[in-house]
């Protein structure tokens, strides 16, 4: 299906037909496609200025950089193109915090079925072999824990010395979607506190607005030392950020850490219409709304089917978990023109735009339910 034109949450292909898009682009396309003012934003930025080096100021950037640090309470951002890209920054950050420590081997504790991207080091860092798989060796400094887990991450500080930071994403998305209890992220909050470990939270999937918040981890009351994003923040341009607080953000020195393309006038650009529309559309609100009602349709329209686990999620990141592989529900869903993702086999993961209204989201949970009826009958 290549689309060759859109709007909104549809896609249109060469011959004409539209397929309701419940994907996003993996997270991506969170004001939908062809926004009006974010394509007039695109087009102005273009005409004045794409790119310049970042050896020199970009107002941009700035006002991105304040933004972000206004609505997440962190003091610091650095620039770069991806999700993977701010992780490795997280990565160094806390290998930086190690070594000034005096910790000779800093360690990261990381989560099983946990996803942070694919350049060595993230990958090293992320919780599944099907990644991995290949790529050896891998790249050593990580301990791994159960995701949901707090007593597990406890223990380690009674027998690793060396261990400098956590990195976990606050919901999981390629692990299947899943949400720990309650309190977790504040026990986890507790004992980097305890043992003077930097908490790092990989929201590039979870944040700018996907759970119905700015960021995931304000549904609880705690704040992270390092937070990484990318996926929504530029709507299709490509654009990562780290940001950091306290020590997390006095690591990087001049020289120490760099991107070539990062924080560029357009990605800002980008990014800056982006946070402003999701304001001005009331789009947090909408998310968690529209989530709901999501959620609670695909209960009552699936409930009692054999097969079905578990339809789980926070805002406009839902998954519905089978008994059993249903990759082929995919090209299934295609066909019924809709666009889906299962992940972690047997996960059904939903990531509409968070422009989804409550009638397009009805245009979804029915043929979705009858798909994963047939499928498990």
């Amino acid at each position: 299906m290549p689309a060759r034109r859109s709007e909104g949450v549809w896609l249109h292909d060469e011959h004409g037909d539209k397929y309701l898009d419940a994907l996003a682009g993996v997270a991506v396309n969170g004001l939908g496609h062809a926004h009006p003012k974010l394509a007039r934003a695109l087009c102005e930025q273009a005409g004045r200025l794409i790119h310049t080096s970042n050896l020199y100021r970009i107002p941009e950037q700035e006002r991105l950089a304040e933004r972000l640090c206004a609505l997440s309470g962190l003091e610091r951002v650095f620039f770069c193109n991806s999700g993977a890209e701010a992780n490795e920054a997280a990565i160094k950050i806390a290998r930086l915090h190690g070594h000034n420590r005096g910790i000779e081997n800093p360690a990261i504790v990381v989560m099983e079925k946990s996803f942070h991207g694919r350049t060595l080091a993230t990958l090293s860092a992320t919780g599944s072999r099907k990644v991995q798989a290949g790529f050896e060796p891998l790249v050593t400094g990580f301990v791994r824990v159960p995701f949901g887990d707090a007593e597990a991450v406890a223990r380690l500080g009674e027998h690793h010395k060396n261990i400098v930071a956590v990195l976990v994403e606050p919901y999981q998305g390629e692990g299947g979607v899943n949400i720990p209890q309650a309190g977790y992220l504040a026990e986890l909050r507790r004992i980097c506190d305890a043992n003077q470990w930097l908490l790092m939270l990989d929201e590039v999937q979870s944040g700018i607005g996907r759970t119905g918040a700015w960021f995931a981890f304000q549904h609880s009351d705690v704040m992270p030392d390092v937070m990484t994003l990318a996926k929504g923040l530029g709507s299709g341009v490509p654009i990562g950020a780290c940001l950091a607080r306290g020590v997390a953000a006095e690591a990087f020195t001049p020289g120490k850490h760099g991107s070539t393309f990062g924080g560029g006038p357009l990605a800002c650009t980008a990014a800056l219409t982006t946070l402003k529309v999701i304001e001005e559309e009331g789009l947090l609100d909408n998310a968690e709304r529209v989530g709901a009602f999501i959620r609670q349709d695909l209960a009552e329209r699936l409930r009692g089917v054999a097969g079905v686990r578990e339809i789980r999620g926070q805002g406009l990141m839902i998954g519905i978990e089978l008994d059993r592989p249903c990759g082929d529900l995919v090209k299934r869903a295609l066909d019924k023109k809709l666009l889906i993702n299962v992940t972690a086999d047997s996960v059904v993961r939903l990531l509409p735009p968070l422009i989804l209204n409550r009638e397009e989201a009805a245009l979804l949970t029915a043929p979705l339910a009858e798909l994963i009826r047939e499928f498990l009958g």
